[in-house]
C-alpha cells in the first residue's frame, strides 16, 4: 500500500527564509533601518512562551529586530491598550503581535482591534479580515496563509477543487475558508456541529484541520489521494509518562489514504513564522513608502 508524501513545512519555511533575507538587505540599503517587530506575550503558557521563542530566532535569522513585551497573568487591558496605542504611534514600529491564547480576564479581539491595521502583521484586525473576506486581501493571516502556501507547493491550481476546512475560529477556519474561496475552490467550513463529519471530510480533495482534537482525523475521514493540511498542535503523554506533539490526524492512519499530508511538528507552524516575517516586511514597506509619499 503506498504512503502519502510529507509535505516539508520546515524546507518550504527555510528556502522562504534565505529569499527574505535578501529583501531585508536590500530594504536596509533603501530607508537604513531595518523592519521591526514587536510582540506581547501574557501570562505562564509554556507553549507560549516556546512559540514566541521561536519566532524571535526567526527574526534574528533574517534581520528583523523583534522586541517581546512581557506581562503577568495579572494584567491589566488598559495598560495593554495603552502600550499598543504607544506602538502605533512610533513610526520605527512596523509590526505588532498578540500571542494567543490571553488570560481569561482579557478579551482577544479587544487587544487586536486596537492595533494599527497598517501593523497588523497577524492579518486579524476587522479592517484586514474585512479585506479578505472581499477578496481584495492587504495582510492575510499568518496561519492560513501558511497553509495555502503548503497546499500550493503540492496542488498550484486550485479552481474547482473541493476543500473542507474543519473548525470556525478566526484565527484559522474562517480566514482559511475565505482565501480557499478567493483561489476558486469550493469550500465547505465545517465543526462540531456539522452533521455526517465523516462524509463531509471525505469528499475534500483539499481537507484543512484545526480542532485541538488529538488524532482525531484518521483514514476514515480522507478521501484517497486528498492534500491533507494538520494544523493541531497537541501536548500529550504517553503510557511512559513521556511528553510529545500531535496533530488533530491520525498521521499513521491518514498517510495510507492520503496523497499528501502536513507532519506535526515540521508542517504548519514554521510556515506560520515564515510568514509572521513576509508580513512585517510588507508591513514595514508600506508604512514607510507611505510616509516618503506624505513628506513629497
Amino acid at each position: 500500500m503506498s504512503s502519502a508524501r510529507l509535505i516539508d513545512g520546515r524546507l518550504l519555511a527555510l528556502l522562504r527564509k534565505q529569499s527574505l533575507q535578501t529583501s531585508i538587505v536590500n530594504f536596509v540599503k533603501t530607508f537604513a533601518l531595518p523592519p521591526s517587530l514587536h510582540v506581547f506575550l501574557i501570562g505562564h503558557n509554556p507553549a507560549s512562551h516556546l512559540y514566541v521563542n521561536n519566532k524571535q530566532k526567526a527574526c534574528r535569522q533574517v534581520g528583523i529586530p523583534c522586541t517581546i513585551h512581557e506581562y503577568p497573568d495579572s494584567i491589566q487591558q488598559e495598560r495593554l491598550l495603552e502600550k499598543i496605542c504607544q506602538l502605533n504611534q512610533d513610526a520605527s514600529v512596523h509590526g505588532i503581535f498578540v500571542q494567543l491564547p490571553l488570560p481569561a480576564h482579557l478579551p482577544p479581539q479587544t487587544l487586536l482591534n486596537a492595533i494599527d491595521p497598517l501593523k497588523d502583521v497577524d492579518g486579524l484586525h476587522p479592517y484586514n479580515l474585512g479585506r479578505l473576506m472581499m477578496g481584495a486581501p492587504t495582510v492575510i493571516p499568518c496561519t492560513p496563509k501558511g497553509c495555502l502556501d503548503l497546499i500550493h507547493s503540492v496542488k498550484p491550481d486550485l479552481r474547482g477543487q473541493n476543500a473542507v476546512v474543519v473548525g470556525r475560529s478566526i484565527l484559522v477556519g474562517k480566514p482559511m475558508a475565505a482565501l480557499l474561496t478567493n483561489h476558486n475552490a469550493t469550500v465547505t467550513l465545517a465543526h462540531s456541529q456539522t452533521k455526517d463529519l465523516i462524509s463531509v471530510c471525505r469528499n475534500a480533495d483539499i481537507l484543512v484541520v484545526a480542532t485541538g482534537t488529538p488524532k482525531f482525523f484518521d483514514a476514515n475521514f480522507i478521501k484517497p489521494g486528498a492534500v491533507i493540511i494538520d494544523v493541531g498542535i497537541n501536548r500529550i503523554q504517553n503510557k511512559a509518562g513521556e511528553s510529545g506533539v500531535v496533530g488533530d490526524v491520525d498521521t499513521a492512519s491518514a498517510q495510507k489514504v492520503a496523497g499528501f499530508i502536513t507532519p506535526v511538528p515540521g508542517g504548519v507552524g514554521p510556515m506560520t513564522i515564515s510568514c509572521l516575517l513576509e508580513n512585517t516586511l510588507a508591513a514595514a514597506q508600506q508604512q514607510l513608502l507611505s510616509s516618503l509619499a506624505t513628506t513629497k
